[in-house]
């Protein structure tokens, strides 16, 4: 138990012996907006209402027997709250011992309820355009996966691939033209993946103008379904394009999957339920049409299997469904999807469990990525793809880092500005709430200044510049004293790094990784402003090795929260 952790649990003990009743848990207690109010603060409201006595009747009767202890220093009441004071000292030697000795784990606890749990995303399509839009449910899907595994669950990522439907045909059809003036076999991996998204857009734009371009596509769909023409040989060799295009974007934002599942391996798979569920009478056959009839749970009709045979999505989400099942025997199955399938998965969900599927099935919405022009759609070639993006963040972040290290080698540049570019696309895609629509600014993302990546990478390469200026090897936290970190703004770092667990558990039982990028984002803060308040390196000796203690103990913190969001430190920038 952490020390925070465990001075709430004292109070809420102390405050329940007094009322010889247990009626205060942990979670009744909170913080007071100003410090001057306290450090901890417990409404009186709830248990006004318990006992039938008033506020402070209930606050007179637990201040005569809540005493100061070695944890608190005293109480106040404020209105209807009774705050305590907590004794700092305590507060401050056990907050950073506990960041000393376990380091890397800080924030980290075994959960009381420890569930395994199936994280589907970065969902995408094959013979298309990986870009921006495609960024928030990779960073978002496996940051929430970090975070649950942090918080002591088994948290398994898969990626599910579209790599089967009418969208590979749309880009096969454009292929031969598109690529006669292409030496397409001598292009690496990222750009043949990139050229297939280029080829879609065009064929999307060319579709419209030709008028025998709908009986051509379904034709090549047709072949590919035979699995024995010409056709079938190219979607084989281009499908291995785009996935290994992906796999070079999943190793640059350092994104690792349990297991990677295809559509086209559970299509066959998915017919089968679809005959079974007819036969149980949870699908029903409507005019050649296999379909979920779902009005009755106010979830309307959807269509399964079309009139002309087709597979619809439910086909292969079934047989996903029943292979996750199966292979890893999760407590929920979590699906990262876009708020515009909300319905399609309430309606999957739903046929599931008439299935009976016993697995509690989440859907993590998220809104969209937008770019200041507006909208983004593949069709229309209206994106910043991965690659583009990829050259513009180095790019930049390349130029501001030579305007502050003239002296770097273009491979020392390379290298820190890969790192600041892509823990700025990752926090750009984590930093708000799932629910809200992001619009992605490169010259705003990168900025140091305000709620960015490069803002708290910076506030930590800036602690590891004052270790090496101060003859350290190494940010550790050694021979510190409480008494020395007496200064208001100390006391405020150290009550923000008490709360890191209370932050990592609030972002797992959430699914929310806005939590941990805020929480790192207030905390780089009140390092700036210890800066601007407090002398470090000037001051006596003992008072230096105590506040040296703490900026290593912020480190590790950020250290901590950034692997949580999967961003990588530097030790300048």
């Amino acid at each position: 138990m952490y020390s925070l952790e465990e001075i709430k649990k004292h109070i809420a003990d102390q405050a329940n012996k007094a009322l010889k009743k247990k009626l205060v848990s942990l979670s009744d207690l909170n913080y007071p907006p100003n410090p001057e109010m306290g450090d901890i603060s417990l409404p009186l409201f709830k248990l006004s209402q318990e006992l039938k006595n008033s506020p402070n009747e209930i606050a007179s009767s637990l201040i005569g027997h809540v005493k100061a202890d070695e944890m608190i220093a005293s109480l106040k009441v404020i209105g209807p709250y009774l705050n305590f004071f907590l004794n700092k000292e305590y507060l401050i030697k056990n907050t950073l011992k506990e960041i000393k000795k376990t380091a890397d784990k800080y924030g980290q606890k075994k959960a009381e309820d420890k569930k395994t749990a199936v994280l589907e995303f970065s969902n995408v399509n094959t013979h298309k355009e990986y870009h921006v839009g495609h960024l928030r449910n990779l960073c978002f899907g496996d940051s929430v996966t970090k975070i649950m595994n942090s918080a002591g669950h088994k948290a398994i990522s898969i990626s599910y691939v579209n790599d089967f439907g009418i969208h590979v045909a749309k880009t096969l059809w454009n292929f031969d033209e598109f690529t006669k003036d292409k030496d397409v076999e001598n292009m690496s991996d990222n750009e043949k993946g990139y050229l297939l998204g280029k080829m879609y857009v065009d064929a999307a734009a060319k579709e419209k103008d030709d008028p025998m371009a709908k009986q051509m596509i379904g034709g090549l769909m047709s072949e590919i379904e035979l699995k024995k023409s010409e056709a079938y040989e190219l979607w084989q060799k281009t499908r291995q394009w785009s996935i290994k295009h992906f796999a070079d974007i999943y190793e640059d934002l350092k994104v690792e999957f349990k297991d990677i599942l295809y559509e086209s391996e559970n299509i066959e798979r998915g017919r089968k339920i679809i005959d079974e569920l007819v036969e149980k009478g949870v699908l029903k056959i409507d005019e050649g049409a296999v379909i979920a009839d779902l009005k009755e749970y106010g979830l309307e009709v959807l269509v399964c299997i079309r009139s002309n045979k087709t597979a619809a999505y439910p086909v292969a989400d079934l047989g996903l469904a029943e292979t996750k099942s199966k292979k890893f025997k999760p407590d929920e199955s979590i699906y990262i999807v876009d708020n515009r399938q909300e319905l399609y998965l309430k309606q999957l969900f739903k046929i599931l469990e008439l299935s009976g599927h016993k697995e509690k099935l989440i859907h993590l919405s998220y809104d969209f990525v937008k770019l200041p022009s507006g909208m983004m759609s593949s069709r229309t070639g209206n994106v910043i793809t991965y690659s583009e993006l990829k050259k513009i963040v180095i790019e930049k972040a390349s130029d501001e880092i030579k305007k502050r290290h003239d002296n770097w080698s273009e491979e020392e540049i390379e290298k820190v500005a890969k790192v600041v570019g892509m823990g700025a696309i990752k926090f750009e895609m984590i930093k708000v709430d799932a629910k809200n629509i992001i619009t992605f600014d490169v010259d705003k993302a990168l900025s140091f200044d305000g709620y960015t990546s490069s803002y708290v990478q910076y506030a930590y390469a800036r602690i590891a510049g004052i270790f090496e200026r101060n003859m350290k090897k190494e940010i550790t936290i050694e021979g510190y004293d409480p008494k020395y970190l007496k200064e208001a703004v100390e006391i405020a770092i150290i009550k923000k790094m008490s709360r890191y667990p209370e932050a990592l558990s609030k972002a797992a039982e959430n699914y929310d990784p806005s939590e941990i990028a805020k929480y790192l984002y207030e905390l780089a803060k009140l390092l700036n402003d210890y800066y601007h308040q407090v002398s470090i390196i000037n001051s006596e000796e003992k008072v230096k090795e105590s506040r040296l203690s703490l900026l290593a103990a912020i480190a590790q913190v950020i250290k901590n929260g950034f692997g949580l969001l999967g961003i990588e430190i530097v030790e300048e920038m």
